[in-house]
Formats: structure tokens, sequence, C-alpha cells
């Protein structure tokens, strides 16, 4: 059985300031056909999951095209145009093929194509024809469209978020692909609009208890999957929502566990609607904490959602409320880093910080630092076994803040980014990581409490104040 697998994969906030170019992929991540590493990471969970199961399930493998970029403005027309034709090249020239499996994210969007997803399974199963399984592993953040799920056989997302179940999820998929290609019946699809729109913190109840209920009905009573879409409210799609879909035997059994799950998770939508502190909520909450450290997530600066990753908001307070015992990061500054690089590990000078993008990110910082540390290409553990790249760092002290800059923009996955330089995380009252949900599995390994602050920033909590042009206005309004 020949088994064809590829990705393309990015997530789009259309309300960011920065475009998402073919430079953006090369620096993330691409990967000509065959030249895939020895390693999986986070949107080749299909590939990667092959791989492991060639051997007992006696597949050959034809990789193509793995390419994916972190998270920003809208994809340029060129980029999407010629990483499509790439990976379609390659699929044609693998062909014929019994499975097509896809890494995708769900919420790409580009110049000239709002569904970039959907267009590229209908353009797939062209090629391939109605015979051919396709399957694609997609993140949960997700505009779930109905030409995705027309023209695939399967569509799984990760279940957990933070996303620590990309090859598990990825197994799952290849296991049911192969099953479907072999003889199993096709299942059913039906998918229920929850009418709002919810990232959900998978950590926490009720939402655990859900995702654990789901996970436990699949492979029982005819049903062979289901998903929770959370969608991905900075991106200004007609799909955007969050949804619920099921693949069972028979389409009875898909429509009633849809329309019954679904209805439970959009009052689980609605009971976790709470927002979080503001900067001086949190602080203040913080300073009067009994156990270190409090971990703070900027997530309005998340880089894993668009943002520039660069602003100042958090950190000016920080400063001009004198706190002590405080790091946050990563702050986003080539620029600074050259500069406190070029001064060397001891130095003291002036700084300007960060807010260097768009208005959204603040203004500059001006500070004396001191520089406490630097590091060459630093490269942390990221989600689901992949390594996360932050570029050179320096740690930059500003009185009691230290600020860790990088000169890759990324989003603050793991507390090895601090540790890298020495710092005992336990020793510090407040910190602060550039993330909306993705540092938990690693922070909550240390912090004593960990507090979602709301603050200004490109994924405001706020969607009412951006203009939205195509999403249903209701959906917007209910987040």
């Amino acid at each position: 059985m020949k088994v064809f697998s590829a990705t393309l994969a990015t997530e789009t906030n259309t309300f960011a300031p920065m475009p998402t170019g073919l430079v953006s992929f090369r620096e993330r991540g691409y990967f000509a056909a065959g030249e895939h590493p020895d390693a999986p990471t986070l949107f080749t969970g299909p590939l990667w999951a092959a791989r492991l199961r060639a051997k007992d399930l006696g597949l050959t493998l034809a990789e193509g095209l793995c390419a994916f970029a972190m998270p920003s403005g809208t994809t340029t027309r060129h980029a999407h145009e010629t990483l499509r034709a790439r990976l379609l090249e390659d699929l044609r020239a693998a062909m014929p093929v019994d499975v097509v499996l896809l890494g995708l994210h769900g919420a790409m969007v580009a110049d000239g194509c709002d569904d970039c997803e959907g267009d590229l399974l209908e353009r797939v199963r062209a090629i391939v024809g109605p015979e051919v399984v396709i399957g694609a592993e997609l993140d949960p953040h997700t505009h779930l469209s109905e030409k995705m799920v027309r023209h695939a056989d399967l569509l799984m997302a990760f279940r957990e978020y933070p996303h620590v179940d990309a090859v598990e999820r990825g197994l799952e998929l290849v296991d049911a692909c192969v099953a479907i290609a072999r003889g199993a019946p096709r299942p059913a699809v039906a998918v229920h609009d929850c009418d709002t729109i919810r990232a959900l913190r998978t950590p926490f109840e009720p939402v655990r208890g859900f995702v654990d209920r789901a996970k436990a009905m699949e492979g029982r009573d005819g049903i062979v999957s289901i998903t929770a879409i959370h969608g991905f409210p900075w991106g200004d799609s007609p799909d955007l929502g969050t949804r619920l879909i099921v693949y069972a035997k028979d389409a009875g059994t898909a429509r009633e566990v849809a329309t019954r799950l679904g209805t439970e998770l959009r009052a689980i939508c609605d009971a976790v609607r709470v927002p979080g502190p503001s900067i001086d909520a949190a602080i203040d909450e913080a300073l009067a904490a009994d156990a270190w450290p409090v971990v703070f997530a900027d997530g309005a600066d998340n880089a894993g959602g668009g943002a520039p990753s660069d602003s100042t908001f958090v950190l000016r307070r920080l400063v001009e409320r004198n706190v002590d015992c405080a790091i946050l990061g990563p702050l986003w500054d080539p620029g600074a880093v050259a500069i406190a690089r070029e001064a060397g590990e001891g130095a003291r000078l002036p700084l300007r910080i960060g807010g260097k993008i768009a208005p959204v990110s603040g203004d500059p910082f001006d500070a004396i630092v001191e520089v406490r540390g630097l590091a060459s290409d630093l490269r942390v553990p990221g989600l689901s076994g992949s390594v996360d790249e932050l570029g050179d760092c320096a740690l930059v002290a500003i009185g009691g803040v230290e600020v860790l800059l990088n000169s890759r923009r990324t989003q603050g996955f793991s507390t090895e980014m601090f540790t890298a330089f020495g710092v005992d995380l336990t020793r510090r009252r407040i910190v602060v990581t550039k993330s909306s949900q993705h540092f938990h599995a690693s922070f909550s390994k240390v912090a004593a409490r960990i507090l979602y602050v709301d603050a200004p920033g490109t994924l405001t909590t706020d969607l009412t104040t951006l203009p939205f042009r195509k999403a249903r206005r209701a959906v917007i309004e209910s987040y």
C-alpha cells in the first residue's frame, strides 16, 4: 500500500501587521520532498506517524513538500500559490497512491484565498480521484469549511491545547485511513455548529472531562472519531467558529452524536467565558501571593497567534511599579539582541526595547540595562517532541526585571528558555511568558499560580474592536 504525505500549514491572523511570505516558511520549516528530518515537528504529524507505522502496516512511503510558518499576517499570494504548486507536483510524481495524508493547520488565509485548506483538499481530490483515501490532521484552531469536509475522508485535529498530542493523533489518522483503504467502510460525517467561538484550554475542567469522554467514545458504537474544533478568533473568515465534527459508520449515529455533544460543547464554551485580570490587577495578585512564581500568560502578544511578540505593555508596568524578582520573555527584538551581544556580558548600556513593529505593540521602552547572559542559536523543547528555535538571545536586566530578548520570533513554550541562562524560576516572584496556552505543558510544572492576563495587543480579547468583514457578527460578539 502506497501512502503519500505532505504538509502546508500556517495560522493566519488577518489583523496582524506582518505578511507571511516564502521567507517565513523557509525560516520556520521548509523541507523539500524526501528531505524531512528524522524527528517530529508539530505540523508533520501524519508524515512522522506514517514512518512509525510503515513496517507494521506494510506501507510504501512517498513524502512530499513539508512547509510551515510561524503564525503571522495574511499569506502572500506568491507564497501560497508557489507552495501549493510544489506540493501538488510532488503528489503527481508519486501517483498512483492509495492514501494521502496531509498536515494542515486549518486557519491559513492567503491573498485571494480565504480557505487555503479547502482549496488544497479540492485540488488533491481532483488529482487522486474518488477512491483514494484522503486524511488530514488539523490544529483545533481551524476555520472548518464545508469544502474541507467534503473533499477529505477524515479530518482529525489535535485534542489537546497545548498541542502535546500531534504524533498520537497522527497515528490515529494513519491507522484509520489505512483501514479504509483496505476495505473498512468510509465513515459518514456530521458537523455541529456551536454558533460561538472559544479557545478551550484542555487541562482545565469542564473542558478536560469533555475531551476525555469524547475520546472514550471513539471505537465504540460505530464512532470512528470525535473532534472539537475551537476555531481561531483572529482570522476574518466566513467559517469562523467553534464546531464539533463526528465520523461514524452510519449517518444517523454521526448526526445524533454531533448534535448531542455539540450542544454540550456550546454550554461549556459559555461556562468558560471568563476574562482574565488586567496587567495591574495581575501584578497586585502576584505581589500578594504567598507562593512563587506566579506565571503571567501574555496571550495578546503571542507569536503563536500572529502577534509580533515585541509589545512593551507588561514590561513597562513591571518596571514602573518597581517590581523585583520578575522575568519576562521572549520579547522579539533582533536589533536589541545584536546591540547587547556587541556590548558583551556584564555590560551596562542604554537600550531601546520592543515596540518596533506596529502601534499594537505599544511604544518602545528605553532603559539602562545590564547584560546578564548571551546565547547563540538557542533551542528549547517545543510541543509533541519538536524543537523550538529562539535564535540568538540576550538576557538583560532593568532593575529587578529581567527580559529575554530573542532574534527569531516565537512564543514562550518552555521554561528552558530562561533556565538556559541559569535562572532559577522558583526564586522569581513573577514569570511572564508571551504565550496563550502552549506554555502550560512546561510552566505548570514550576508555577505556584497561573494568570491569563488581559493585556493590550494583536490578540485582543475584545473582538468587536477588530475590523471583521466576513465572519458572522453573532460569533464575534459571543467571544
